[in-house]
């Protein structure tokens, strides 16, 4: 049950950022663009926050941080892609 709420939660975390972002992905990209922002947001973003991220509790700081490593990651390949 713990891992079909983290879904979700990713889910829910990947499309606000891609809304946010102006970007169109479908639901699966949407929750791997969460998950690989939770972990980015993990190594760099929680010790300057002290906040841990959806890894570690579903709550509305892990979600905030997790939401902000997701805005990274979308602005790093949006570089990537207007690099080639």
């Amino acid at each position: 049950m713990n891992i079909l709420i983290y879904l979700i939660a990713a889910a829910v975390i990947g499309w606000v950022a891609t809304s946010l972002m102006h970007d169109r992905s479908n639901l699966l990209l949407n929750i791997v663009i969460a998950v690989i922002g939770a972990f980015l947001a993990g190594y760099f973003l929680s010790p300057l926050f002290g906040v841990g991220t959806i890894n570690d509790a579903i709550t509305l700081p892990t979600m905030l941080v997790t939401l902000l490593g997701a805005i990274i990651l979308i602005a790093i390949v949006r570089l990537i892609r207007r690099g080639r």
